[in-house]
């Protein structure tokens, strides 16, 4: 029922979400967001933003850590430890993604020293390019705020440098330096894919 509800567009927060996804020539318009439109869908959700779209989608299973977020458009993140670990619906699709030894996200990216490297594997829809090695470096950068519907948050932020076939992109991520939750993510899922995420409900750590 919740899925066929939320998918409905039955409800403020999801109705001016229903084109979510789709291009702009301008660029995405701004969605403008209340905590009362947050309060009244009952389940988590994130606000996710490309460079020709934005709109929310809401966590509506998790199997172990893995999370399904699901926009009223069927667009689809899995998630993992709040990485992006396979997109559905948003063009240049990550098909998987897969660690060589321990993930620093579950590890916890306010526990990971200034430097740490690591390495894991990409597929992308189309071509079949599976298996690509993509390598990271991660940096602190310390801490600053940020504001989620008019509340702000004390945050901190760390860097990440990534290279994959010759492409080299920076990933951003904003967290709570108590437990490492991850408030919102700036992620290169490939050259034509990025995206902003922001959750839109940070104090609730059950969507992580």
């Amino acid at each position: 029922m919740g899925l066929a509800w939320l998918l409905g567009g039955c409800n403020p927060l999801m109705t001016a979400s229903l084109d979510t996804f789709k291009a702009a020539v301008a660029g995405p318009a701004p969605l403008v967001l209340t905590q009362a439109q947050v309060d009244a869908v009952p389940f988590p959700q994130i606000k996710v933003t490309t460079v020709s779209s934005e709109g929310v989608m809401a966590l509506i299973r998790q199997r172990g850590d893995l999370q399904f977020w699901v926009a009223s458009g069927k667009q689809v993140l899995l998630m993992r430890d709040g990485l992006v670990v396979r997109t559905v619906g948003l063009g240049t699709d990550l098909d998987g993604t897969h660690w060589q030894g321990q993930s620093p996200f579950q590890l916890g990216l306010h526990r990971v020293p200034d430097g740490y490297r690591s390495t894991r594997q990409i597929d992308l829809v189309g071509g079949y390019r599976i298996g690509i090695p993509l390598t990271s470096r991660m940096t602190r950068k310390g801490i600053e705020t940020i504001e989620i519907l008019d509340k702000p948050y004390a945050l901190l932020r760390i860097d990440e440098d990534v290279e994959v076939a010759g492409f080299k992109a920076r990933n951003r991520y904003w967290v709570d330096p108590a437990d490492g939750f991850i408030v919102q993510s700036e992620q290169h899922l490939s050259p034509s894919l990025t995206l902003t995420i922001t959750q839109l409900q940070p104090t609730r750590k059950d969507a992580r």
